[in-house]
């Protein structure tokens, strides 16, 4: 059974920076996919980042590209979403996701497993 739990959601102001992790307990998690989303309130879910097993390629939101950075550690099975620059429109439930491959990863597609979230609320 596939496990996600993210932490690292907080309050923060504008401008500044919030790292969050995805801890997996997933067997072969390099072989994974993984992306991240977020949901504010009132709106659908929107992917944010994607990378791919081995951590080689990335893709990310427009909204976000510049200011996030996603990044992985196979050896602890464990992903990371690096949030700078933060802004009020980031304000959201951040939510980590197993994808099926990189190649509909990337696009915000085929996604089986998803965690609980954690709460990322910037303050202008």
């Amino acid at each position: 059974q596939v496990q996600l739990v993210e932490s690292g959601g907080g309050l923060v102001q504008a401008g500044g920076s919030l790292r969050l992790s995805c801890a997996a307990s997933v067997r072969t998690f390099s072989s994974y996919a993984m992306g991240w989303f977020r949901q504010a309130p009132g709106k659908e879910r929107e992917f944010v980042a994607a990378i791919s097993g081995s951590g080689q390629s990335t893709a990310y939101a427009d909204s976000v590209k510049g200011r996030f950075t996603i990044s992985r550690d196979n050896a602890k099975n464990t992903l990371y979403l690096q949030m700078n620059s933060l802004k009020a429109e980031d304000t959201a439930l951040y939510y980590c996701a197993v994808g099926v491959n990189y190649y509909s990863a990337s696009r915000g597609l085929g996604y089986d497993y998803w965690g609980q979230g954690t709460q990322v609320t910037v303050s202008s």
